[in-house]
């Protein structure tokens, strides 16, 4: 059985109060591959224009990360998109998008991938989330998605149709509220759950994540850094490190994705510290180790209520 990937494999130009970079890889699909390969084998679906460096590709072949569900379009060129971050380093700014290769992306599910028994689904239009889930002959043990608020406004239908589809739901805080139409992330997650997901995790940013199921609420923490130089993959290194967390352990269990949630959380830690991928190709698993002994102290207390 195997974790199949759906996401955008694409350029990034990114600018922050603290450095600026050039042209690098990035894309939803990229950072979940780079993250959860870590943990398990990783099978892909996405595309890429002729632009797309092979040695890039090769990177990741040599990660265990199947590349036959991506699709080369040599005469086309790649997503890009660039932004600047403000000090907060939360909101940003959309200076270009070039959809390119996305603006017509029909995924197709290789026979191969047939054996899926994890899904994830990065950011990507909802109609092309949904139309992997149909290619697939039997229903995975659990298919996650990503999604953000653009999809809310412009394809709010086939957004809720594939949200009705899947069993965990990935948004930020201000996607929650936008979706739900309410402040309160509590009342929010029991909104979302109720549109189909049976878990909803709520991601906060540098205040950490919340998981919802039912009326269990588990809260993860953010691990504070001195130094973060690029958000961007932050989201997506987060899914990665969950998703492949579950996927090795074959667990979906609400305790074992607490674990997920910290992992998750850790791997996000790392990604931040440099541009792009770069820290993700670096870390390896004393370095996860380490990191997760890291947020165990972060949250261990103990207390006597007399």
């Amino acid at each position: 059985m195997s974790l199949v990937v759906v996401g955008s494999m694409a350029f990034d130009a990114i600018e922050t109060p603290f450095g600026k970079s050039d042209k690098i890889i990035g894309g939803a699909g990229t950072y979940i591959a780079w993250c959860a390969s870590n943990f398990t084998p990783v099978k892909q679906i996405s595309v890429v224009g002729g632009d797309f460096p092979q040695t890039e590709l090769d990177a990741l072949t040599a990660r265990n990360v199947s590349l036959e569900g991506v699709q080369v379009k040599k005469d086309e060129k790649t997503f890009f998109w660039s932004g600047r971050y403000h000090m907060d380093m939360n909101t940003r700014d959309t200076l270009d998008t070039q959809l390119n290769v996305l603006a017509n992306f029909d995924p197709v599910v290789p026979d191969s991938y047939q054996d899926c028994e994890f899904l994830m689904l990065g950011n990507l239009l909802p109609s092309v989330q949904s139309s992997v889930i149909s290619q697939l002959k039997t229903r995975p043990k659990l298919i996650v998605m990503d999604t953000m608020n653009f999809w809310m406004e412009v394809a709010m239908d086939d957004l809720r149709k594939t949200i009705s589809m899947v069993d965990v739901l990935m948004v930020n805080d201000s996607e929650a509220r936008q979706l739900s139409g309410d402040y309160s992330l509590l009342r929010a997650a029991s909104t979302i759950m109720k549109m189909g997901p049976k878990y909803v995790i709520i991601k906060k940013g540098e205040h950490g994540a919340l998981l919802f199921h039912g009326k269990q609420v588990f809260f993860a923490p953010a691990l504070p850094l001195e130094e973060v130089f690029d958000p961007t993959g932050a989201g997506d290194t987060f899914a990665g490190g969950f998703i492949g967390h579950l996927a090795r352990t074959k667990d979906i269990s609400f305790e074992n994705m607490k674990t997920g949630i910290i992992l998750g959380s850790a791997m996000a830690s790392f990604c931040v510290e440099k541009f792009g991928t770069e820290r993700l190709r670096q870390i390896n698993k004393a370095d996860i180790d380490a990191r997760m002994n890291e947020f165990v102290q972060l949250v261990n207390f103990d207390i006597s209520l007399v």
